[in-house]
C-alpha cells in the first residue's frame, strides 16, 4: 500500500545466503537521517525489497544502489522495506549494510 506523494519501487533478487530465522530488524529513523530499513524474514530463496520515497524520479539511482547492496551480501529468505524522505545514495547504502550486519552470528 503507496502513501500519496510517495514513489514506490519494488526489486525481487534471489540470494545465495540464507538468513534463517531472525528477529525483523529495524536501522534508522525516517525522523533523524531521512531513512529506515526494515529487514524481515521471508519465505523462499528471494530477497523482496519495497521502497517508499519521497524522491520522485530517482528509479536508477534506487536500481543501481539495491542491485549493488544485493551483489555484496546476497541475501536469501527476507524481505527489506525502506522507507525514504531524501536520504542520499550513501546513508542508503550505509543503512542496508547496518541492517544485513545484523545478521552476522
Amino acid at each position: 500500500m503507496s502513501t500519496p506523494g510517495l514513489e514506490t519501487l519494488d526489486y525481487a533478487f534471489t540470494g545465495t545466503r540464507p538468513a534463517g530465522a531472525f528477529t525483523p530488524v529495524l536501522v534508522g529513523v525516517v525522523g533523524s537521517g531521512n531513512l529506515e530499513v526494515l529487514l524481515e524474514p521471508a519465505a523462499g530463496d528471494g530477497c523482496a525489497v519495497y521502497i517508499e520515497t519521497s524522491a520522485r524520479g530517482f528509479g536508477a539511482i534506487w536500481a543501481a544502489v539495491i542491485s549493488d547492496f544485493h551483489q555484496r551480501h546476497q541475501l536469501a529468505g527476507v524481505r527489506l522495506s525502506v522507507h525514504d524522505m531524501g536520504a542520499t545514495p550513501a546513508v542508503v547504502s550505509l543503512r542496508l549494510d547496518q541492517a544485513a550486519q545484523e545478521l552476522q552470528p
